[in-house]
C-alpha cells in the first residue's frame, strides 16, 4: 500500500533530517489503553524496529502513524512525504481472478514499471505478471506487496512483521531484499519483528512496546536480559547475533 502522509503538523526545516516525529502518542478502543505515552522518531536512511509481544500494540501503532485510527498526541510526519505500507496479512481468496498485473492496475502502473519494479524484488521471469494472486507462494507473495509498496517512489517503508508465514530461507530472503532496497533507494524503514538477530543486525533504532515504552533506543546500548524479560516475560533467550 502507498500513501501520503496523514493530516498533522510538518516537522520544522531545523530539523530537516527528521522523517517523523512522535509525541505522547496514546490510543484507546472501547476506554481500554492500547498504546500510552509513546515517544519517538525516525530519521533518513534510518531502520527503527518494533518490538514487542503479542498484543503489545504494534501494528496499532502503525495505523495511528498512518492515521487509519484515532489516537491523542501529536504524529509529525515531514511535509511531503511519501509513504508505502505492507501490512501483516492481506486476505486473498485463492479463487479471485486477478493477476499481478490487475493488481498493479489499482494504482494505474504502466506494465514497463510493473517489470521494474518486480525485477527490484528480484523476479525477473517476463511472464510473471500474468499470474493468479491465488496461486503464488507466500514468498512470492511477499514480494509482490514489497514492489507495490514501491509504486511512486516512498521516502518511508512501514513493514508489519514481512516475513510472517514465510520459512526460514525465504525469511533471510526478504530482509536482504528490505536492506538492498533501503540502500538502494535511501529509504527510511519501520519494521515491526519478533526477531531480535534482526533488531541487532539492522537497526538504528529499537523501540520496545507492551502497550507502553519500556526502552527506545540503539539496540546493542539498551537491550540486555531484564529489559526483555520486563517485555515478555520469564523463559526469553537473550543472544546477540551478529553478520559477517
Amino acid at each position: 500500500m502507498n500513501a501520503q502522509a496523514p493530516p498533522g503538523p510538518a516537522v520544522s526545516a531545523a530539523a530537516a533530517e527528521v522523517v517523523l516525529q512522535v509525541s505522547h502518542l496514546g490510543v484507546e478502543f472501547d476506554g481500554k489503553v492500547i498504546l500510552q505515552d509513546l515517544n519517538f522518531e525516525l530519521r533518513d536512511r534510518e531502520t527503527l524496529s518494533i518490538l514487542g509481544p503479542n498484543g503489545a500494540g504494534k501494528t496499532v501503532l502503525l495505523r495511528a502513524l498512518l492515521g487509519l485510527v484515532p489516537c491523542r498526541g501529536q504524529v509529525s510526519w515531514r511535509a511531503g512525504v511519501r509513504i508505502g505500507y505492507v501490512p501483516q496479512r492481506v486476505p486473498l481468496n485463492k479463487e479471485l481472478p486477478i493477476t499481478v498485473a490487475d493488481f498493479f492496475g489499482m494504482k494505474r502502473t504502466s506494465p514497463k514499471d510493473v517489470a521494474g519494479l518486480l525485477s527490484q524484488v528480484g523476479i525477473t521471469d517476463g511472464d510473471f505478471p500474468q499470474r493468479q494472486l491465488g496461486i503464488l507462494s507466500s514468498g512470492q507473495f511477499q514480494r509482490v506487496l514489497i514492489a507495490w509498496a514501491l509504486v511512486n517512489d516512498p521516502n518511508v517503508l512501514l513493514f508489519d512483521e514481512p516475513t510472517a508465514g514465510i520459512d526460514v530461507g525465504g525469511e533471510e530472503t526478504i530482509h536482504t531484499l528490505l536492506q538492498r532496497s533501503q540502500r538502494e533507494r535511501h529509504l527510511a524503514l519501520i519494521l515491526v519483528t519478533h526477531d531480535l538477530s534482526i533488531v541487532y543486525g539492522y537497526a538504528t533504532n529499537v523501540l520496545c512496546l507492551n502497550n507502553r515504552t519500556f526502552c527506545y533506543g540503539p539496540p546493542k546500548q539498551i537491550l540486555d536480559p531484564g529489559v526483555l524479560q520486563s517485555i515478555y516475560g520469564s523463559g526469553v533467550k537473550f543472544y546477540e547475533h551478529t553478520h559477517d
